[in-house]
């Protein structure tokens, strides 16, 4: 398996260090990829299922919520890695998060489906970030605002997954119903 060593300060903006930093500094970036969603299904099995749709405090997101944004985070992560890793140089626009969480209807969902969804994209992008050469991680281009190589958003995307796991577990797991 490839080694993808961390990217360089000089291949993201200073804001997604936050998430980079999460991601052990051992070159196994598709291990970290392929592990992440069992490690989210260990977690999320261990809350209960009445606060599945409640948030832990005011003006939090649920745990469906919660779920439904990773899955949206690691598809527009992928779709820039994509862009980027295919030679594209259009600059891509960021995205506000927020107004993605109501309009995705996550707690009208069932877990079960929130999961099978998550699988899916976690699929797809293990299939596209194996398709990368070495060359291509490296490929810089242009992500909000930002620089962005493919490495660093593989990077992005598994350390976006540690930073909520993190929240969830902190937040979530063992509370009572």
């Amino acid at each position: 398996m490839l080694t993808i060593l961390k990217p360089q300060p000089n291949e993201y903006g200073a804001y997604y260090l936050t998430y980079i930093s999460l991601v052990p500094d051992d070159g196994q970036l598709l291990q970290h990829m392929k592990y992440g969603l069992p490690a989210v299904r260990e977690a999320v099995a261990s809350i209960p299922a009445a606060w599945l749709t409640k948030p832990f405090a005011e003006g939090e997101w649920t745990v469906h919520e919660i779920l439904v944004h990773m899955i949206d985070a690691e598809r527009i992560f992928a779709y820039r890695a994509l862009r980027i890793g295919r030679g594209d140089t259009t600059p891509l626009p960021g995205f506000d998060q927020d107004p993605y969480v109501p309009l995705s209807r996550a707690n009208e969902r069932s877990l079960a489906s929130i999961l099978a969804e998550y699988e899916a994209v976690r699929a797809a992008s293990l299939t596209l970030f194996e398709s990368f050469s070495a060359e291509d991680y490296l490929r810089l281009g242009t992500a909000s605002n930002n620089p962005a190589s493919v490495r660093a958003l593989g990077y992005m995307l598994v350390g976006h997954e540690q930073h909520h796991l993190k929240s969830l577990r902190a937040n979530y797991v063992g509370r009572q119903g």
